[in-house]
């Protein structure tokens, strides 16, 4: 069984790649989604289509009973999907109406999808959205980890949002975090998490819009709240010290 289902998660995401994805993203933080639909009409993103995690989590609230057995629910959110896609008709839509406005009705792949590929296509959405929870969960943990140290050490943490395509990044790394005056001040003060956007998603539902970005994370020493400060771009080596410095004053005010 852990075999078949394994040969069906392969096969969805196969399904995924080479149809839905000229269309349907995976997955985007929360907080930027609704920034995009409830305050930008969908003209900060300019999607194209809802994302994978928004279409399953939709579907599970929606179709059939929530709180029933999982498979008797994977099996009615297959039916729909299998109709959906063949049949598309925007009165059948479980997306909040406001997100559903910004999109047209999507073409009917009748013809271009065999029933295994439905099947396998309907498994992969019904499962992305547990997939990303779990997710979330790992990093958050992991980060949570990194936020206990941080405030036993009394630092910042410092989030690189990087990506491997970016060359200001590379010209970072090169001239600015190789200085020894960048690294004492880093060793000093901050404890320098990098996350490559490409491979995986930024810690407390942070997103980015460009490569590098900078993220200060203050933590509160007396309970679990955080403040977050965004630097975008890419800095000179004098430039990026006073950022350095400016943080730390943040810190002290903070203390």
């Amino acid at each position: 069984m852990a075999c078949v289902a394994s040969l069906y998660a392969d096969r969805g995401e196969s399904v995924y790649r080479t149809i839905c994805s000229k269309c349907h993203q995976l997955h985007i933080a929360e907080e930027k989604l609704a920034e995009n639909f409830f305050e930008a009409n969908n003209t900060l993103l300019k999607l194209k289509a809802p994302t994978i995690s928004q279409i399953s989590r939709s579907m599970k609230e929606k179709i059939g009973d929530p709180r029933s057995d999982e498979e008797i629910q994977r099996l009615e959110v297959s039916s729909f999907i299998a109709d959906y896609i063949i049949y598309p008709d925007k009165s059948k839509s479980v997306l909040n109406p406001k997100i559903g406005k910004c999109f047209k009705t999507m073409p009917s792949l009748k013809g271009k999808l065999t029933t295994e590929d439905i099947e396998a296509i309907s498994n992969f959405v019904y499962d992305y959205d547990k997939k990303i929870h779990k997710k979330a969960k790992e990093e958050d943990g992991f980060f949570g980890t990194i936020l206990k140290r941080a405030k036993g050490e009394h630092k910042t943490i410092l989030i690189k949002a990087t990506a491997p395509h970016c060359r200001y990044c590379k010209k970072m790394e090169k001239r600015v975090f190789s200085d020894a005056e960048v690294i004492d001040l880093l060793k000093k003060s901050f404890i320098v998490l990098h996350v490559d956007v490409s491979k995986q998603p930024l810690p407390l539902g942070l997103s980015v819009s460009m490569t590098p970005t900078f993220f200060f994370v203050f933590a509160d020493q007396q309970s679990e709240s955080v403040k977050t400060k965004r630097i975008p771009g890419s800095w000179s080596k004098e430039d990026f010290l006073e950022i350095l410095k400016e943080a730390e004053k943040i810190k002290r005010k903070k203390q």
